[in-house]
């Protein structure tokens, strides 16, 4: 299966545009959302922007989503959030949110709380959907400091996750590959970033820029 991955939307009404254009032209099978779809609300957007979708679409919330932007996941798309389902022969788990952040957004979580949720949902070889990545990958901001999870760092370490998506911080969009797991943060979609992901015996990625005009 072939998914457009996009994250970081924060309420821009342009995304939906050339999101489903992509969509099209890559013959997507489906939509990655990562959270932030909203800037910190209104909630409803999150359901108009997830309904204007063209292509199924599987969502978590991000950490400037009220808590009441899961309910229009759950209305208008699949909701991963707190989830385990298969998708292409693969186990998925999702979680949304974050660790807490210097900004007290609205959806934020101590790092106890993360470790706690993930471990009942985890399983060895799964793919992670989250919106916060791991502390070390893909997370570094422009004062040069990791500002991942360490609970996500330590689910990471002992479930040995096949694939680990998130978002969060805009700067640090990339992929890497670490004992034989693929990290990718796809940038800000507000930025016109996203990414694509081959779900299946084997996975691939890569990273799109300059959407916008697509």
């Amino acid at each position: 299966m072939r998914f457009l991955v996009i994250s970081d939307i924060h309420g821009r009404d342009r995304v939906i545009d050339w999101a489903n254009r992509v969509c099209t032209e890559i013959k997507a099978d489906g939509i990655l959302v990562l959270g932030d779809i909203t800037q910190f609300g209104p909630s409803e957007w999150a359901g108009k922007f997830l309904e204007r979708l063209n292509t199924p679409s599987y969502a978590i919330p991000g950490n400037c989503d009220p808590p009441e932007v899961i309910e229009w996941i759950e209305k208008k798309a699949t909701s991963l959030h707190e989830r385990k389902m298969k998708l292409a022969g693969r186990t998925v788990v999702g979680l949304g949110g974050s660790n807490p952040t210097i900004f007290h957004t609205p959806f934020e979580m101590q790092e106890e709380v993360i470790e706690e949720k993930l471990k009942g949902l985890m399983e060895e070889g799964a793919v992670l959907v989250t919106h916060t990545p791991p502390f070390g990958i893909n997370d570094l901001v422009p004062s040069r400091r990791h500002v991942g999870s360490t609970a996500m760092k330590s689910i990471v370490e002992r479930f040995k996750p096949k694939i680990v998506l998130s978002g969060h911080v805009h700067e640090a969009s990339g992929i890497v590959r670490k004992e034989g797991a693929l990290f990718m943060n796809p940038g800000a979609a507000k930025d016109a970033r996203a990414g694509i992901l081959e779900l299946g015996e084997e996975c691939e990625a890569r990273l799109l820029e300059n959407l916008a005009d697509y």
